[in-house]
Formats: structure tokens, C-alpha cells, sequence
């Protein structure tokens, strides 16, 4: 089990930034994956970027050269450095660990997200 708290969020205009923090009720050395998803209202939720034990990094395509993660493994803490924010990017963010048990099954935890807001 895994419990995940993010903080960070909030209100900002177009082109500003924001760190998103995610911290772990364990050592994150041992998750397998850690990420954001977003869900604005009337989409689906959507991966934003998740770090892999090893550094392997994936983003979406609409956040590529603006967002950064990032992993604390001393502070079982997981960042999302936003820079060049746009009004698009408005959603609840949504923190995310992957822990497999085997080599096919796994489980995924989930934060209770935090609103991040931008405007025009």
C-alpha cells in the first residue's frame, strides 16, 4: 500500500509556472512507476508524464519542452515542474504509483488530486 498527497496547485495566467508535489507513505525507490495525469471537466483522465525506477521519463506530446518530472528518492517525493502554462493545460491533477507484484500484475495508486487553474 502506498498513500499519495499532492500539493502545489492553484490559480496562475498564461505563461507562468507551478511545482506540483506528490509525497509517498513509502520509499518510492521500490514503485515501479510515479506520474501525473490530468482530467479537465468533460475529458477523460490522461497521462501528463510518469518517471520509471531508472529515470526513464515519458510525456505527452502537448507537454513535451514545458513540464518536467522529477523524483526525490530521500524525500519519497515526486515533482512536476510547469513552465509556460496555458489555459488548456486547466485540469485536476492527479498523482499516480505503479507497484508490480510480478512481472504481469500490478497495482496503481492514486492521490486525491489538486486543482491547477490558468488563465487567459
Amino acid at each position: 500500500q502506498v498513500q499519495l498527497v499532492e500539493s502545489g496547485g492553484g490559480l496562475v495566467q498564461a505563461g507562468g509556472s507551478l511545482r506540483l508535489s506528490c509525497a509517498a507513505s513509502r520509499k518510492i525507490f521500490s514503485v515501479n512507476a510515479m506520474g501525473w495525469y490530468r482530467q479537465a471537466p468533460g475529458k477523460q483522465r490522461e497521462l501528463v508524464a510518469d518517471i520509471r525506477t531508472g529515470g526513464m521519463t515519458t510525456y505527452a506530446d502537448s507537454v513535451k519542452g514545458r513540464f518536467t518530472i522529477s523524483r526525490d528518492n530521500a524525500k519519497n517525493t515526486v515533482y512536476l515542474q510547469m513552465n509556460s502554462l496555458k489555459p488548456e493545460d486547466t485540469a485536476v491533477y492527479y498523482c499516480n504509483a505503479v507497484i508490480y507484484s510480478d512481472s504481469v500484475h500490478f497495482t496503481q495508486y492514486w492521490g486525491q488530486g489538486t486543482q491547477v487553474t490558468v488563465s487567459s
